[in-house]
């Protein structure tokens, strides 16, 4: 087993992306399956693993229409049932200083260097796993493996055994390109037709990746119905729907020995559903960390996202909850200016009430979990979540959409609160009825014990798995396999 991927915890993350990947690809090599995970070799894995993470080949070419590019593999051999991780080498392409751009957009060529990183993980895998694999391409930025491994590569004996999957994360992330690129990429132009990769008058490189894989994925059984609809498919309603039942939704899961309060050495006390005294120890050091006051009566709402569009924030700016609800809340997130400069004229309007942090790190994220009585999460669209599934583990009640995983992993009233229209007023009555709920503090702990019950491990997840990687190898082999 294969993953390609453009990001993996804890080497590189931007989003629930790397920790889905890692999920999947770590509980399977846990149970002694061969996995191997190969990602590009960001400036960002060196500066955090300078030691550990070393080079492991020579260099080889990788021709990619007319232009040939260098590639080296490193390697950070952990040991044990683990994943094996592979990095592609070449600094023009991944030595630089974000992942897939700046503040100020998106790298121009970001179509050019995950090109290369297929050709060059393909390419590798002859001599990495020379028997029959199943390679698994997740998101937009590995999606032309299966595009390149059905058409240049296709007449090469190793590549017409490959077995393809893709999984889908987030569909709102396509790559769109004009058609000229095809011949930079050394792709055939006949690839520019609607049932291939042609989408308005442009390239899609997902949507090469959906047509040219043998099944693909998305992360929650309700997105995948949503990704069938014209209001829910992101332009691409009618290529998933051509995909019948190779198409399926499958949750993700949350890895349980990282995020387990009665362990967690990253929080002020630990805790479980039947002692609940060290989260109200959590609370208040949370509290006085974001220099809030240290108040055990009223309910503290934390969001911890990216600040995008996505995330809800055209919800909550212009709301006017802080104002008129005696509560507390905290966000923390980075991401666009626009969202951060509104998060902060509302902490400086209620300072008592409102903080915001937007230095991003994994250890703040777990204290704003532990410390808060309550999540929000009013997603735009959200194709799993994964902060909803640890909330729920560290007893803060999710406020959220019903969409996507969000659906599939909240139980409205019981674990949380679940809204459906996309507006204000709604967001502001789901979070009423819980603030409502908070003043009955065994109500409320009642709520809490629920949430901590319920199991959002891989281990039912990666079952599920499995059986998709047997039925992509029969339907690869065709019906008279």
């Amino acid at each position: 087993m294969v993953h390609l991927t453009g990001e993996y915890w804890p080497y590189a993350r931007t989003g629930g992306l790397a920790e889905a990947v890692r999920g999947i690809a770590a509980h399977r090599a846990s149970a002694g399956g061969p996995t191997l995970v190969c990602m590009p070799l960001y400036r960002v894995v060196r500066e955090r693993f300078p030691d550990q993470v070393v080079p492991c080949s020579d260099w080889y070419q990788v021709r990619m229409g007319p232009r040939i590019e260098n590639a080296r593999l490193w390697h950070h051999d952990v040991g044990g049932n683990t994943p094996r991780v592979l990095f592609i080498e070449h600094d023009g392409f991944f030595g630089r200083d974000h992942i897939y751009g700046t503040e100020h957009g998106a790298y121009p060529d970001n179509h050019v260097r995950f090109a290369f990183f297929c050709l060059a993980a393909l390419k590798a895998l002859q001599w990495e796993v020379p028997g029959a694999a199943v390679v698994h391409a997740h998101d937009w930025h590995a999606a032309l493996a299966p595009v390149f491994a059905r058409t240049v590569l296709q007449q090469e004996p190793y590549f017409r055994d490959l077995t393809t999957v893709l999984t889908v994360h987030n569909a709102g992330y396509q790559g769109h390109y004009g058609p000229e690129i095809l011949g930079e990429l050394g792709l055939p132009g006949s690839l520019f037709r609607m049932d291939r990769m042609e989408w308005y008058g442009k390239v899609n490189l997902l949507k090469g990746g959906l047509v040219f894989s043998d099944v693909v994925t998305t992360v929650s059984p309700t997105h995948a119905r949503e990704l069938r609809t014209r209001t829910g498919g992101f332009g691409l309603h009618d290529t998933f729907s051509a995909l019948q039942d190779r198409f399926v939704g499958i949750l993700n899961g949350i890895d349980y020995t990282v995020w387990d309060p009665a362990s967690d050495g990253a929080i002020e006390a630990t805790f479980h559903r039947d002692d609940l005294s060290g989260k109200v120890k959590c609370k208040a050091w949370l509290q006085e960390a974001a220099g809030l006051p240290v108040r055990p009566d009223v309910p503290l709402f934390g969001m911890t996202a990216r600040l995008a569009q996505q995330k809800g924030f055209d919800l909550i700016i212009p709301s006017r909850m802080t104002e008129d609800i005696d509560a507390q809340w905290i966000f923390l997130g980075e991401g666009e200016a626009r969202y951060r400069h509104a998060l902060q004229e509302m902490t400086e309007r209620r300072p008592d009430r409102v903080a915001a942090f937007f230095d991003f790190n994994e250890e703040r994220e777990h204290r704003v979990l532990a410390g808060a009585d309550f999540l929000l999460m009013p997603s735009l669209y959200e194709p799993c979540g994964l902060t909803q599934m640890r909330a729920q583990r560290y007893g803060a009640l999710p406020v959220v959409r019903r969409v996507g995983g969000l659906a599939d992993t909240v139980e409205d009233r019981v674990t949380g609160f679940l809204f459906d229209e996309y507006e204000t007023w709604a967001l502001e009555e789901a979070v009423r009825y819980a603030a409502d709920l908070y003043a009955d503090r065994a109500a409320w702990e009642e709520h809490v014990r629920e949430a901590m019950t319920r199991d959002f491990s891989w281990m039912v997840s990666a079952a599920r798995y499995e059986d998709m990687y047997n039925r992509a190898q029969q339907i690869h082999r065709g019906p008279h396999a």
